[in-house]
């Protein structure tokens, strides 16, 4: 039986520049807000747009390569799960909770100076290298070293992954 699923995958824009700190133990933390936003029609068919904020946190070397290279602004792709945690607030000593999205992987968009266009540096806390080449799936052969035919690139019918 399935124990459960808890993955969440988001695109969207930081609303601050990461804050880095570290544990007493020395290890790397970073937290930042990221902001997604969807567009639809109301019951008048005028479009409206709704953002939500997500708390973001990352751990290690992740942490080390968001503080370092995500800025205000930066389009990124962030992949985790969400984790509940609660406290004791000081000044009132009531229970306080938060809920946040602990990041295993993140791969940033846009160009290197603007949040457009997209981009391949992809980076993640499981693969233990953080090479800046963008992830090749293949499920039986191997497609990323095929030679770039010139003009529109031709495709046989065993050569398409669906």
């Amino acid at each position: 039986m399935a124990r459960g699923l808890n993955k969440v995958m988001l695109i969207g824009h930081l609303g601050s520049d990461p804050e880095r700190r570290e544990t007493a133990s020395g290890q790397t933390v970073v937290n930042f807000n990221l902001a997604t936003s969807e567009g639809y029609k109301d019951s008048t068919g005028n479009f409206q747009e709704r953002t939500e904020w997500h708390r973001i946190v990352a751990w290690g070397k992740l942490a080390d390569i968001c503080s370092q290279y995500l800025k205000k602004g930066r389009q990124v792709y962030i992949e985790g799960r969400l984790q509940t945690r609660s406290w004791d607030d000081a000044k009132t000593g009531e229970k306080k909770y938060t809920t946040e999205i602990v990041c295993s992987d993140m791969q940033m968009l846009g160009g290197r100076d603007s949040g457009g266009g997209m981009g391949g540096d992809s980076y993640s806390q499981e693969r233990p290298s953080y090479s800046r080449q963008p992830k090749q799936e293949s499920s039986s052969g191997d497609y990323g070293n095929r030679p770039a035919s010139s003009g529109a690139q031709e495709f046989e019918k065993d050569d398409l992954p669906f």
